[in-house]
């Protein structure tokens, strides 16, 4: 358990906080390495992955995770097999989670470059990079100052889109000695069967399995199934149709019962209710695997910017080369063509943008709470 400590969860406190176990599986053969994490708040939990990519003369990380002291031994045994560590890439402006692991990630590679996207905010105080742990001499600016590996990547911008307190900026590579799109967090596949990482901790699919508080932890096949298709609604939609929250008086009833008395299964408190319709939901969510666009993002970053969003599928669409896609979350690597790209792009431009029934109520009612109190823009782009 030493070797998997993260002592700076205190500044972004998600589950696992200090303890983060980290899977590692090569995704095409000598060429790309997934190197994933969970995190989550109140066990709804998903697996954020780093993308290693090899590049001449060595490896470049994209998208860091928490480089605790296990998965930096991994990374070291990359190292001894593909050459060192030559670039470190925060390829997004506003993610915390992926921002917060690159100064202790730069700090184990000293020889590597720190590349980031244009743009970089904190808050409530916007501070200069050095303050946050970024170093001086090797940071620089992804397009102002050039790309890393230029000859062996070709970088596409997704953004800038203003959200008030700061701003939406993804920069997507395409690998080209695999073919590979990395990106961070505008698409993703969910798949339907729970992801291996959750084999190392699957404890956040069993809290979410259960109907009641006081149901234990039962570790079935099933359970996790269902576990799954929940984390994935809530991950999705935050409050999702078929969810309701069961009054007070039902939830301390059913709190602290036998077999549910520790804090792995929070004593009992399980304040949700689920109706059976979340199947009929989580089927609509994943459609077979198919590749979409975020439903969080969709509702709460690109409501009034889908054009942004279609420019920039539509540059990717033209990149012959392409055959998969690595996002930082949820499955990976995903089949991927320019057809595909052109399928999703008619799909986006023939149905409702950004809905605010059913699912996405929620995601609607909160995206109109932030515009009336002035907290995101009406028009968005930079």
């Amino acid at each position: 358990m030493a070797d998997q400590r993260w002592p700076w969860w205190p500044l972004l406190p998600l589950y696992p906080y200090g303890r983060r176990r980290t899977l590692v599986r090569e995704l095409i053969p000598d060429q790309l390495w997934s190197f994933e994490q969970l995190q989550g708040i109140f066990y709804v939990a998903v697996p954020i992955r780093m993308t290693v990519a090899r590049v001449r003369g060595g490896l470049m990380l994209y998208a860091p995770v928490a480089p605790t002291a296990e998965l930096l031994r991994q990374l070291k045994d990359l190292e001894q097999r593909h050459g060192p560590v030559r670039s470190i890439v925060l390829p997004t402006a506003s993610g915390l989670e992926h921002k917060l692991p690159v100064p202790a990630m730069a700090r184990a590679f000293p020889g590597a470059d720190v590349w980031v996207t244009p743009g970089q905010w904190s808050f409530p105080v916007q501070l200069p990079l050095p303050w946050l742990g970024f170093p001086a001499g090797r940071t620089r600016v992804l397009g102002e100052q050039g790309y890393p590996h230029a000859d062996e990547l070709r970088w596409f911008s997704l953004g800038p889109i203003d959200l008030g307190l700061g701003r939406f900026h993804e920069l997507t590579c395409l690998h080209l000695a695999s073919g590979a799109l990395l990106l961070t967090d505008a698409l993703v596949a969910i798949p339907a069967e729970p992801p291996d990482l959750f084999d190392l901790d699957p404890t956040p699919l069993l809290f979410h399995a259960r109907d009641r508080g006081d149901q234990r932890l039962e570790d079935t096949p099933e359970q996790r199934r269902r576990g799954w298709r929940r984390l994935a609604l809530f991950a999705s939609f935050l409050r999702p149709e078929a969810l309701e929250v069961p009054p007070l008086p039902q939830l301390l009833a059913q709190a602290f019962a036998p077999g549910c008395r520790t804090p792995r299964s929070y004593f009992g408190l399980y304040p949700f209710r689920w109706r059976t319709s979340s199947d009929q939901a989580f089927a609509a969510l994943t459609s077979s695997g198919r590749l979409q666009v975020a439903p969080v993002l969709e509702r709460l970053v690109f409501p009034r910017a889908q054009v942004v969003l279609l420019r920039w599928l539509e540059q990717l669409a033209g990149l012959a080369d392409l055959r998969w896609v690595v996002p930082a979350h949820y499955d990976a690597p995903v089949p991927l063509s320019a057809d595909d790209l052109t399928t999703l792009l008619d799909r986006m431009r023939s149905r409702s943008w950004a809905p605010a029934d059913g699912d996405w109520a929620y995601l609607a009612r909160l995206d109109a709470l932030l515009l009336r109190a002035g907290v995101v823009p009406d028009q968005p782009l930079d």
